[in-house]
């Protein structure tokens, strides 16, 4: 194409950049996956967020290393789709709506339902829009054409399916059961959308009289206000203690219902006194119980939390006022005895933090076990679901094989409603895809199904399934990857694999990479409370986006936590500056350079031939570590590279040949600045999406955009490995040289005397190829260079791999400073020495350790030695 302005603005501006480029990419439409037959699919669908609001930077974080990865991909020639879309968050929305109706004096019941639902869509539509520009912001090559939500029409027809056919297979079921249930939102919750905390509360003590006046047995427990509803006091059948009287009554204080005593081996003679008293409408095991002495089930609360009609003369009460009262009322009577302190595990609601109330119900359930086995059984293949880091399939695996069966029913409006129809005489059951034909004669659920149950669907459900016809589900399903934090594997990682292996027969994606969550820098979790919360779009208002990202992606290894910190993003906007300004100077040098005139083939200088080696070993390393999600091992080769090895070292050596008189140097050397900036800045581009775009726009280059460049790939014909060598040597004297003389004080612009003394031959042949490099970095006003020079009297020495340096510095040094400093070598060296020899006698070591390495430390002995005994031998002569 047309050669591009070589000129850049001489200051970097995030945000000027980073504001007209999202809009180019999706204009453009270079996010979209083209169904090109001829490339490979690559599938990520990204973790829906709630449509509640803002993204944190855990959504942040998340999408930073999906961007990364969908970029890379679709540099590297396949055909990429990473699927957008948002999840319509039932309880959370639903409380969100009815939040700002009680602002306006409503509730949902003065609305009705559909009403409600109009107003929760208005609220959908408004903050979805939120969540785009939030993505936009961030960068994310999202396909906008498949952009999904799951409640949607396609969604919702999947749910539909899916509800049905694990119906008629008997999967699904109705039922009275013992559910978690929140007073607050008053809904049902499942298993794990209860945090358990630790509560000081107390133990209580009370008596229950037997019948027939013979004494009394003694129970415990820590909610008192369930036992109006005990139908039952339970014993272990071969307790000694209490074998006669198994089939007695007791008399229930307050209530004067007479309960049995039953025998159960579920009660453990070991604990309090032996004696349980059972609630089966309010606590599971209790239910359990119940179920197996047949028992009364006697509900004696509200769905708000109040005590009800079975309650007695607590009716109306709320349930933590009526056990105080209730505690007062039976240590009146002499009914409670003793009351202790205790500690235990309370579950709370997840979403309104309310006490969970265990709470009979009847509710639709999930019937787990089997589709746990087939998970279970897909682990032990070769077609397992692979989770990054590999500890986290034990997590995974330990909680599928203990699964219980999942509460689905939620009692809100906003969702998927239950697709089960009651007939209003008969009471008869209908489970379709559509209203009976008869539909006067039939009442729909009120209910509406746990949002997971449609988020489980997300892999395949967005792709067009239950018709598997659809060119999407057949190109882009199974998907690749799925990026997640580690705190909801359960909640939907492995419902999406239970599901996904029933509806489809696949698993939903290969790899599962998981990460941490963000703290703040004293490593507490981001709360309202704490008030310790970063906002995404306020880092990215202050330092850009890119900063941001390239924190995000590198500040963690793959399974860890990640800290917060401003001075590293502030750091990372530093990087992008050092970036920018070493572009500007190779653009400023490149004379109008066109993309067809660069040339790598002319004669190259040591520092060329060096920084090729380095470029084509960082192209190796940043595709392998992508390969394996290691992106802060990406980041760190990448960081160094680029501001070690380009910008400190290569540019300065280049202004060599730019501002000399050898056209044929200038030529080479503009098209390895143009060639190496343009490789670099496509590695970069996943991590820094806008300010690769923006320098490489400028460079010479092929092709519309950097998101669908070609991923470098490294060149056998652009590794020198000799210049490597050549280059780490004149690389450790001229930075020894500047070292020593800010150590003493003397200005690179004042000349000195250097001496470098070369170990053999083949280290004085390194030495004379960079000789250029040695005079124009060190500043010599004499150098003299070979393999028997005479040491100099009264100078500074360094010793280095291969080289000896002295600086005569007559007059500027402290002779006795200087063999101190000599005496702190010889000590640092001795160290070294004494570590690698204990390494390399540690048998273990030998045994295990791989040829190569034990090579290398041999290597590192020999070198440490060499440089011990030149020491010992410089302090002698300065001693002499």
């Amino acid at each position: 194409m047309e050669n591009q302005d070589l000129t850049m603005p001489t200051k970097y501006s995030p945000q000027d950049t980073e504001a007209k480029w999202y809009p180019f990419w999706v204009n453009g439409k270079f996010f979209e996956a083209t169904g090109d037959e001829a490339k490979e699919p690559y599938t990520i669908v990204i973790p829906p967020p709630n449509v509640t609001g803002k993204l944190h930077l855990g959504h942040a974080w998340d999408t930073t290393l999906q961007d990364i990865l969908i970029r890379t991909k679709r540099m590297q020639g396949y055909d990429a789709l990473w699927l957008p879309g948002m999840d319509h968050a039932g309880i959370a929305t639903q409380a969100k709506v009815e939040g700002k109706l009680r602002e306006e004096g409503l509730s949902r019941y003065d609305l009705g339902r559909e009403k409600f639902l109009e107003k929760s869509w208005e609220w959908k539509e408004e903050y979805a829009s939120h969540i785009r520009q939030q993505w936009s912001k961030l960068g994310l090559a999202l396909d906008y054409s498949r952009e999904r939500f799951t409640l949607d029409e396609g969604l919702s027809k999947a749910v539909r399916e899916v509800f049905v056919r694990l119906y008629e297979k008997g999967l699904i079921y109705r039922g009275e059961y013992i559910i978690n249930w929140d007073p607050q939102t008053k809904t049902a919750l499942s298993d794990i959308e209860v945090i358990y905390k630790d509560v000081q509360g107390g133990f209580y003590h009370m008596k229950y009289p037997l019948v027939d006046g013979s004494g009394y047995i003694e129970v415990a427990t820590t909610r008192p206000e369930t036992m109006l509803g005990d139908t039952a006091v339970a014993v272990h059948p071969e307790d000694d203690r209490y074998k006669h009287l198994i089939g007695k009554k007791v008399r229930l204080p307050i209530v004067g219902r007479e309960i049995e005593i039953v025998g159960d081996d579920y009660v453990d003679m070991e604990f309090g006194s032996g004696a349980v008293k059972i609630t089966p409408a309010h606590d599971p095991n209790d239910f359990e119980i119940g179920n197996r002495h047949n028992l009364e089930r006697v509900l004696v609360m509200s769905e708000d939390g109040k005590m009800n009609e079975n309650a007695d003369k607590y009716q109306g009460m709320d349930r933590f006022e009526c056990r105080k009262q209730i505690v007062k009322d039976l240590q009146d009577m002499g009914v409670l005895f003793k009351i202790e302190e205790h500690t235990h595990s309370v579950g709370h609601s997840e979403r309104s933090g309310a006490v969970v109330e265990p709470y009979l119900s009847t509710q639709w359930f999930v019937k787990m076990e089997p589709l746990a086995e087939a998970a279970i059984e897909l682990q032990k293949s070769e077609g397992k679901v692979n989770f990054v880091p590999e500890r986290f399939e034990k997590t995974y695996l330990h909680w599928i094989e203990n699964i219980r069966d999942w509460c689905i029913s939620r009692q809100l409006w906003w969702g998927h409603r239950i697709p089960a129809w009651y007939h209003k005489e008969t009471g008869e059951v209908y489970v379709g895809h559509e209203a009976p034909a008869d539909i006067e004669n039939w009442e729909q659920d009120q209910d509406v199904l746990d949002t997971w149950f449609s988020s489980a669907l997300w892999p395949f459900s967005t792709m067009g399934w239950p018709d598997t016809d659809s060119a999407d589900f057949k190109r882009y399903y199974s998907t690749d990857v799925l990026v997640t934090g580690y705190d909801i594997i359960y909640f939907w990682v492995a419902r999406m694999i239970f599901q996904g292996l029933e509806f489809t027969d696949e698993r939903p994606f290969k790899d599962v990479l998981i990460h941490g969550l963000v703290r703040d820098s004293q490593g507490r979790k981001m709360s309202k409370s704490l008030g310790n919360g970063v906002d995404p779009m306020d880092v990215i208002d202050k330092y850009g986006a890119d900063a941001l990202r390239f924190f995000l992606a590198t500040g963690s290894s793959p399974g860890n936590d990640l800290r917060f910190y401003w001075e590293k993003v502030e750091s990372t906007w530093n990087f992008a500056n050092k970036i920018w300004n070493a572009s500007r100077f190779a653009l400023m040098n490149m004379n109008g350079l066109k993309y067809e005139e660069i040339d790598l083939s002319g004669e190259k200088s040591v520092a060329d031939q060096w920084i090729l080696t380095r470029l084509q070993e960082t192209i190796e390393s940043v595709t392998r570590l992508t390969e394996a999600y290691e992106f802060g091992e990406v980041g760190r080769v990448l960081y160094n590279f680029i501001w070690d090895d380009f910008c400190d070292w290569y540019i300065e050596m280049a202004k060599l040949p730019l501002y000399g008189d050898n056209e044929e140097a200038k030529k080479t050397t503009r098209s390895v600045l143009a060639y190496v900036l343009d490789q670099t800045l496509r590695l970069l581009h996943p991590l820094m999406p806008f300010i690769t775009e923006e320098i490489w726009q400028h460079l010479p280059h092929d092709g519309e955009s950097i998101t669908v460049a070609a991923w470098p790939e490294k060149q056998e014909q652009l590794m020198f490995k000799h210049a490597v060598a050549d280059f780490n040597l004149l690389k450790d004297i001229i930075r020894s040289v500047r070292n020593t003389r800010s150590e003493l004080n003397v200005p690179m612009s004042k000349q000195i005397e250097l001496h470098i003394k070369a170990k053999d031959a083949q280290v004085l042949d390194q030495l004379n190829r960079g000789l250029q490099y040695v005079e124009k970095f060190c500043n010599p006003s004499e150098l003299k260079i070979g393999t028997d020079l005479p040491t100099p009297e009264k100078s500074m020495s360094n010793v280095l791999t291969g080289v000896e340096l002295y600086l005569p510095l007559a007059g500027l040094l402290d002779l006795d400073a200087e063999i101190a400093r000599l005496e702190k070598e010889l000590e640092k060296f001795d160290k070294e020495v004494e570590r690698v020899q204990k390494k390399l006698s540690n048998q273990g070591f030998i045994a295990k350790a791989p040829e190569k390495v034990i090579e290398e430390e041999k290597a590192k002995e020999a070198d440490y030695i060499e440089k011990r005994e030149t020491v010992k031998a410089r302090i002698a002569e300065l001693k002499g």
